[in-house]
């Protein structure tokens, strides 16, 4: 029932391992479930989306908005009849790479890495996959089909363009491109596509919904948007003595169900206009073919401005996220310019090859990787305070 231009469980292109079969799961669910049982996707559980762990147990942490955005993912797949399991596979793996405090943690690392190709969570979620976890005694990795790895890396669009040199590509990237080509200039297929535009959508919403419970602004300061407006005041005549707490619940619900409709009904179109014949022919489209509309295109964007003004640069998160970068920048600069600082883990790695370029590589693996709390703790143990 799939369309002709969405991957079938049977038909991947391939693993840089070759592997037995699995009774009773096709190569996208076996990717799946090697992804969910793997070390890096339960850390995110201690990552931070906004609000960092000590801060209360109700905000959204990596792993819970990753798997909010594989539940939005898997029904625009489903609707769309494309791959429900390649694209939640890619819904689930797509914060692999983050490191401790969301976007400030990425911002000071990749600071603090100019010098050796910098850093980037959808390089590193590549790394992660293919080299870093080690669950099987044949390889290292977790050995995902092409069509994964395409998606974890590229679902936010081509990494480089058609003709570019690759010298300024992260170390990640380039490192795994000797041993298999991805496609860099390529898009991703119609899978990771949706699964980044469900990443949209959903962070959106559960930043609204983490911001009111925070009180960090009234979610009727959200009248101020017309389509927020509208939501509201269909809720309101529906539900007229309606409660704050399912008031807010209902509204995200809405806002969400909004932006779904929006890029359920805008994609077919474009899928029309298009008319991919094959998997091949999205990824050679020249421009992605998931899309919400330019009525969706603005709602969202005046949606982000006011989480940026009214939340983002809040005080509290500002705190927050000077905070983070400071750990960040202090356990770089400690790991990179004094051996006395590493731990165990990075001395062994480094025997016998304490290069200036191995050393970054490592100490961007070992940070990357933490979560928040061990973070927060290897700074105190380095700078007692």
């Amino acid at each position: 029932m799939l369309k002709p231009y969405a991957v079938h469980g049977h038909q991947s292109k391939g693993r840089f391992y070759p592997v037995t079969p699995s009774q009773g799961r096709d190569d996208f669910q076996r990717d799946r479930d090697r992804i969910i049982h793997a070390k890096s996707f339960r850390r995110l559980a201690h990552k931070t989306q906004v609000f960092v762990y000590y801060v209360g147990d109700h905000y959204r942490n990596r792993l819970t908005h990753s798997l909010e955005v594989a539940q939005i993912t898997r029904a625009i797949a489903r609707e769309l009849s494309v791959n429900e399991d390649l694209a939640e596979l890619t819904a689930l793996a797509h914060d692999l790479g983050h490191p401790p405090f969301g976007h400030a943690g990425e911002d000071a690392l990749n600071l603090k890495m100019q010098d050796f190709g910098g850093f980037d969570h959808n390089a590193q979620a590549l790394r992660i996959v293919t080299f870093i976890e080690n669950r099987y005694p044949e390889y290292l990795g977790l050995n995902l089909t092409l069509e994964s790895l395409e998606g974890i890396l590229k679902h936010n669009g081509p990494i480089t363009k058609q003709g570019e040199s690759d010298t300024d590509l992260p170390w990640a990237i380039k490192s795994f491109e000797h041993y298999q080509k991805l496609d860099l200039e390529l898009y991703a297929g119609i899978e990771a596509q949706i699964a980044a535009l469900c990443d949209d959508i959903a962070y959106n919403a559960h930043d609204i919904d983490d911001g009111v419970r925070a009180n960090i602004f009234d979610i009727n300061q959200l009248r101020q948007l017309e389509f927020c407006d509208k939501i509201m005041f269909d809720i309101m005549r529906d539900y007229p003595d309606i409660a704050p707490y399912p008031f807010k619940h209902e509204f995200i619900r809405r806002l969400i169900t909004s932006f779904v409709r929006d890029a359920v009904t805008h994609t077919q179109s474009l899928m029309n206009d298009a008319n991919p014949k094959c998997y091949d022919d999205v990824r050679h489209a020249g421009r992605s073919l998931v899309s919400l509309s330019d009525t969706g295109q603005h709602h969202n964007k005046i949606l982000k401005s006011f989480l940026m003004k009214n939340m983002y640069k809040h005080p509290s998160i500002q705190i927050m996220t000077d905070n983070a970068h400071n750990v960040v920048s202090g356990l770089c600069d400690a790991y990179m310019n004094d051996d006395s600082c590493l731990p165990v883990e990075l001395r062994d790695k480094l025997w016998g090859n304490n290069t200036h370029q191995q050393r970054a590589i490592c100490v961007t693996d070992f940070i990357s990787g933490m979560t928040d709390k061990f973070a927060i703790e290897e700074h105190k143990r380095i700078f007692k305070s």
